[in-house]
Order: structure tokens, then sequence, then C-alpha cells
């Protein structure tokens, strides 16, 4: 990988492989205009980014660190679960972003037929054919569906009041040692994204922060988003302080979505390159010297 060349970062962006608005091809030139020097895309349970924005990257343009962001659960509660750096043609991370997506696709059958057989709502074949043609349908996907057929009058009110409240079966989302496990199998970092943040409006701090993160250490975690345009001050430097006494890596992202959130590229709560943690400053070595 080539020398960074500019202090702005980015490592946490979607596009419409996921739930973004901005295409992989139309991010690239958002990614340039807003000054960022090294950014990631990490859609969710998908990698297609990691293959096809390298080619269209010359040596002048930003510096791509390949990235996925898996949705994970277990007994514990839910994490999202951040992949940095990993050769996407290695069998393991293709088979957890198989997995991944699989469940994605059962859970959006069981949501439409939540919200039939519940509301009553009917979605039109034409609309959910471009539905099921797309790479990781999700929550957003099917509540701005609703708001274009005029059974909700906001994507937020979709999914809060209706499409929130279907129940799925069985397994719905990788557990965390999996999508760990695949990450490291594919000689890529996993790190917990925005760790303060569990299920829902959640907010995780003090010791049950710490404990969350131990359990996730175990399994072979390496890094935390330290830096999150939702985090306070107050929340960074928690997530901060835990990265240093365990000797954890460091990153920043702004979880940017395009127009389906209230994010700007590079909001992420970094300042001054001089002013990095020791932990950021090693994660990006690393990804240099890969």
């Amino acid at each position: 990988m080539k020398p960074i060349q500019s202090p702005v970062i980015d490592l946490h962006m979607h596009t419409t492989v996921s739930d973004g608005t901005d295409t992989p091809e139309s991010l690239i030139a958002r990614v340039k205009e807003a000054g960022i020097g090294i950014f990631s895309v990490t859609d969710h349970d998908a990698i297609k980014c990691s293959r096809i924005l390298p080619p269209l990257l010359g040596p002048d343009d930003p510096v791509f660190i390949p990235g996925v962001e898996f949705s994970c659960k277990d007994a514990q509660g839910k994490y999202h679960i951040l992949g940095y750096g990993y050769d996407c043609r290695l069998p393991a991370i293709g088979r957890a972003v198989d997995h991944g997506h699989s469940l994605r696709m059962q859970k959006l059958q069981e949501r439409l037929a939540y919200l039939q057989e519940e509301f009553g709502f009917r979605f039109p074949a034409p609309e959910l054919d471009r539905l099921w043609a797309m790479d990781n349908p999700g929550k957003p996907h099917v509540g701005n569906l609703m708001v274009k057929l005029g059974f909700a009058e906001t994507k937020e009110q979709a999914i809060t009041q209706f499409i929130n409240k279907a129940k799925t079966h069985g397994p719905s989302y990788l557990r965390p040692e999996e999508a760990i496990s695949a990450i490291l199998g594919s000689k890529g970092i996993p790190v917990l994204a925005h760790p303060c943040y569990g299920s829902g409006d959640q907010l995780i701090l003090g010791p049950e922060l710490e404990q969350r993160v131990l359990r996730l250490r175990e399994m072979g975690l390496q890094g935390l988003e330290g830096f999150y345009s939702g985090f306070s001050s107050k929340l960074r430097n928690q997530v901060l302080e835990l990265a240093a006494r365990y000797d954890l890596y460091l990153t920043a992202g702004s979880d940017y979505h395009g127009a389906n959130k209230l994010v700007r590229l590079a909001d992420t709560g970094l300042d001054r390159e001089q002013d990095w943690p020791e932990g950021l400053k090693r994660f990006l070595q690393e990804m240099v010297d890969r």
C-alpha cells in the first residue's frame, strides 16, 4: 500500500451494496471531494467493494483498505464486527459473507410476510423483484419502499412502528466468534464497531462495556472503533481508555450511508494527526505495511 498523503481518514462507510445510497463508483468521487486520504467501505455482510474498487483507483487517489461490517448476535447481545485488510480471495471471508447474506434474505422474507399478514401491506410484484435483486436488502430498503407506497410517512416510522415488530425464526445473525474467526482466517483485523452502542438505543458503558470488550477479545477481537460520528467526548474517551488498557488497535469511521443517514463523510471526531492515539497509528501502519 502507498504512503498516506492526508491525515483525513474515514474507515466506516456504506454503498448501495448494502444500505447506502451511493454506488461504489460515485462514492469514490465523494471521498475525493471530502479530502479523505485513506478510506474503507464496510458494507454489511458484503465484500463486493473490495473487489471492484481497487481497479478504479489510480496512484494519486485516496488509499483504500478492504473492509466489511458483520451484523452479529449471541446470548449476550448484538454486535457489529468490522473487518479490515483481509484478503478477499481467501475462502474464510467468503463463507462468512455468504452465510450473512443468506440470513439477511431469510429475514427479508419473514419481514415481508409479517407486514402483509399483520398490517395488510401488499407490495407490487415489480417492487418486490427490485428488492430481491439488490445485493443485501435490509430494513432501510423495505422502509423506503413503504414510504413510496404510502404505508408510512417516513423510513424511520416504517422501521420503528412496523418492520421492527416482525419476529424471525431460527438464527438470524452471525455469531460474533464466527465473524471474528472469518476475518482472522482471511488475514484481516477484527474491530468492534461503535462499541458503546448495542441493540437499538441501548447504551453500554463502564464495567459492562469492558466486560463486552474482554469477551470479544477472547474470541480474537483486535481493535475498537474509538472515533465515531455518534460519539460524545465522554463515550469516545471510554473507548480510547479501554483500547490503551488492553493494547487494542483503534479505528475512526463516520458510518456514512449517503441519503439514508444524516452523517457526513469524514465526520469521525478525529482531530489533527499529531493528536492521534498510538492504537490508531499502529493500525494504519499495519495497513500500510501489508
